[in-house]
């Protein structure tokens, strides 16, 4: 199925409806499909074939939704580019896909002329933020005005619908090549065990560069949902966005769900209307699971486990609001396979492990991803024997329920212990001074690694790297506490609200 069937669905149904809400623009099914097909129009006058990659390196908005929408509707593949990268990683991305056509907001119409130049594939870019349009750049609203409408090119299930470059902890980042199958498969799949009614008002937070913002977007548009989007994760705004739009449900990350509850603002508002809060990207520590749970016991918490390379999520786990589903051992769950997956926990050579035993987690179904755009090699060992090889570390109970442990990437080897950093910083999440943390591993002579916990403690409150040590050793082997801590006022975050580790690394020095 192709991913502008939605929108053709909706205009049959509720032509009238509200689609899209950025700030003062609200945009009916109607409206957004009119501009939708003169958009596409606009982007063949431009040169662009089925096929091609079309690059978007703005925030999110309404806009954003549209020329996905177009992009796909004239048959190309999206290219949605990290906000957050260097000029060196959006070229590298842009030569290596060989964009036809860049996309920019008004954030970012001046990297635009330092990122032209070196990629030699570009054919023309588009300003499509509200500022006038600088020189050189075609403008956005100016290129639909002077278009006419086009039929949808309706690719098959086979296409590519995006290519999503991961983080790139090593090196440059990978494409990740994502069909219309693929998409659709995750989110028809994932609806099919998490209802998503079409009267949900959706807050687009999380980017959508990121496959968990772009997954969200296309599972409104399957059902005809409405769409609200915000540029940027500002606490005070998405709780005023919730209180005024009547936002039913909205995708975030661990680190966003605190930054909303320690806004001193968070009380004030009024959040009847919120039904549902998908988190994923990283384990949420129980500590903050329970005070989100605590401070908003009328809402239904999904925990997502998924990734790029599968179009999203791949199981879920929902914790709703009878007390037996907010407490217990389950409560740690990413849940168990979704209905368009496959879900296994293999040793090193791919075997299955014994119910209990941690190993990675293998993955397959419809939801996997085509392969690594360019990367052939990459892609086989990725996609061996059949099976997504993640890099996560986790196990599963009894029940088929999965529990995600950590990255395997980062996984601490100290004495030859594995130590999970997650199991680590839910320990100290429980102290009462501790707002939040990252642990690490960094080199030791001693033991070839040692745990190093990075600490960020709650405004006014105090504590010493001794008392938090002791208070892990309540909790956990020997082994497993930090050898060394240190405090900071924050943790370096991706564009995405995750921890960026990668950066932690290479600012800490090694233990004593």
């Amino acid at each position: 199925m192709y991913l502008t069937a939605g929108l053709h669905r909706s205009l049959q149904r509720h032509p009238d409806k509200i689609a899209l809400v950025d700030g003062h623009c609200r945009l009916s099914f109607g409206q957004l499909h009119a501009r939708v097909a003169r958009l596409a129009a606009a982007l063949q006058q431009l040169g662009v074939q089925p096929g091609d990659r079309i690059a978007v390196l703005a925030h999110n908005s309404a806009r954003y939704v549209e020329t996905t929408l177009a992009v796909w509707w004239c048959g190309a593949t999206l290219n949605p580019v990290n906000t957050r990268w260097s000029l060196a990683e959006i070229t590298y991305a842009l030569n290596d896909c060989a964009a036809r056509v860049l996309l920019v907001d008004d954030a970012f119409t001046t990297l635009a002329h330092d990122v032209v130049p070196p990629v030699a594939s570009l054919c023309a870019t588009v300003h499509l933020g509200h500022a006038p349009t600088p020189e050189g750049l075609h403008s956005y609203e100016a290129l639909i005005d002077a278009a006419t409408p086009v039929e949808d090119a309706r690719p098959s299930a086979d296409a590519l619908a995006a290519i999503l470059y991961t983080g790139g902890t090593t090196g440059f980042p990978k494409g990740v090549m994502l069909s219309h199958h693929n998409f659709w498969s995750s989110s028809v799949g994932r609806t099919a065990e998490v209802p998503n009614p079409s009267d949900f008002v959706t807050l687009l937070i999380a980017p959508l560069f990121h496959v968990a913002g772009l997954g969200r977007l296309i599972g409104q548009l399957i059902v005809g949902g409405t769409c609200v989007t915000l540029p940027a994760f500002r606490p005070d705004t998405v709780l005023h966005t919730i209180q005024e739009e009547g936002i039913t449900d909205m995708v975030m990350v661990p680190s966003m769900v605190q930054m909303l509850l320690d806004t001193p603002t968070f009380g004030q508002h009024d959040l009847s209307s919120l039904r549902r809060i998908l988190w994923g990207a990283a384990p949420m520590a129980l500590p903050l699971l329970e005070r989100a749970l605590a401070a908003l016991p009328h809402v239904e918490f999904i925990h997502a486990y998924g990734m790029t390379e599968t179009a999203a999520s791949v199981s879920v786990h929902r914790i709703g609001q009878a007390p037996e589903e907010r407490r217990g051992e389950c409560i740690r769950s990413a849940g168990r396979a979704g209905y368009a997956t496959e879900i296994r926990v293999a040793d090193p050579e791919g075997r299955e492990v014994p119910t209990g035993d941690a190993g990675e987690i293998l993955v397959r179904g419809p939801v996997v991803m085509v392969g690594y755009w360019g990367r052939p090699e990459e892609t086989a060992q990725a996609l061996h024997g059949g099976w997504l090889h993640t890099g996560d570390g986790g196990y599963m109970d009894a029940q088929g329920r999965l529990y995600v442990v950590d990255r395997l990437k980062d996984m601490i080897i100290s004495g030859g212990e594995n130590v999970y950093p997650a199991e680590v910083e839910e320990a100290l999440g429980r102290h009462p001074a501790v707002a939040t943390c990252a642990v690490i591993g960094v080199p030791s002579a001693k033991w070839g690694e040692a745990v190093h916990a990075v600490v960020v403690l709650r405004e006014g409150a105090e504590a010493t790297a001794e008392e938090l040590r002791a208070h892990c050793r309540t909790r956990l082997g020997g082994y497993k506490c930090p050898e060394s801590i240190e405090f900071r006022h924050s943790l370096p975050l991706s564009a995405a609200g995750k921890v960026l580790k990668s950066e932690l690394r290479k600012s800490c020095g090694s233990a004593a």
